[in-house]
Formats: structure tokens, sequence, C-alpha cells
């Protein structure tokens, strides 16, 4: 696959969204969690998609249960908390996995693109890491994505750009997406 318009991804109403659609727009997908204590990053994401959204700028918010079990819930409660408690604009999609065989294809294509995982730099408790890392079923594979809140963020032309870890807040990224924009 070229680029992330190749791929199709399923929204919280089932529908399918065609990436293809985004073209031409910067995108910022992240796996999420409500239930984590990176969680309040629903904030800084939110004020980039308001920032930059007539500029060009779409948020992927992908909830994902795989760490910890911090996304419980349906989608249409996922939505309803980040709503209501983060005043979030942009939608959420279905809850998906990240890591192993049952990935959702686009992150495996985003792994794939940035393999060098910003997270074991970018942890402020690196012994935290280290045992999240150790948990059973946390996958070992290439790339792999060891937490909630990891995000890629992708040009225009549809490549990952950039990689950041959980403690990397949206806030961060600003110049990087200025600059694509």
């Amino acid at each position: 696959m070229a680029s992330i318009y190749d791929y199709k991804v399923k929204k919280r109403d089932g529908k399918g969204l065609d990436l293809s659609d985004l073209k031409g727009k910067v995108v910022l997908i992240v796996n999420t969690a409500t239930g984590c204590g990176f969680t309040p990053q629903y904030e800084g994401l939110e004020k980039l998609y308001k920032e930059y959204h007539d500029k060009g700028l779409e948020v992927l918010d992908f909830p994902c249960n795989q760490f910890g079990h911090q996304a419980p819930g349906s989608d249409d409660e996922i939505h309803e908390f980040c709503t209501a408690k983060y005043k979030t604009t942009f939608d959420q999609l279905a809850k998906i996995e990240v890591n192993g065989n049952g990935a959702e294809p686009l992150y495996v294509y985003l792994k794939e693109q940035i393999e060098d995982d910003p997270e074991p730099k970018g942890m402020k408790n690196k012994l935290a890491m280290k045992a999240i890392v150790a948990m059973p079923g946390v996958s070992k594979e290439k790339g792999f994505i060891k937490w909630n809140f990891t995000k890629f963020l992708v040009n225009r032309e549809g490549k990952v750009v950039g990689r950041f870890g959980p403690t990397d807040k949206p806030e961060e990224m600003k110049a990087k997406i200025k600059e694509l924009i």
C-alpha cells in the first residue's frame, strides 16, 4: 500500500470511511482510551482540531481497549463521554485493536511506516514503561504500539511523517502541523 488513502476504516455508526476521502488533508491518527491517565489529551486534540480543521486538519480517533482495558463501553458510550467531558467535536471511529493478529490494517501500515517507537525515549517513567512492555499479552511485533494515545501524523499526500508517544502532548505537535498545513 502506498498511503493511508488505500485503506477503509469503520465509523462509530458501522458505516465505512474511505480514507481516500481525506486526500489533500493533514491527518492526525490516534489510538485512545477513556479511562487512561493520558485521557486529558482529548483537550489538546480538540484545540488542535478547532484551530486547524478549517485549514485542512482531520483527527481520526480510534478507541482501543488493548491497554489495561481502559476503553470500556460501546462506541456510542465512548463518544458520549468525550463530547460531554472534553467537548470534542471530531468524531470517534469504531473501537479497534492496534497490535497483534486482530490489528486494524491501517495500524499495521502506520507501524510499518515509522517503526522507531518514541515511547521508550518519551516516557517520563522508564520503570513504568519497562513494566508495561513486560506485561503478558503486550505485543513484541516490529513497530508495536505500547500504550494509549500513540499518535501518527500524515501529510497532505497521505504519507506518515511523524510518530509521537503517549507522553507527547498534542500541543507539542503544533509546529509540525503548522508546517504541513
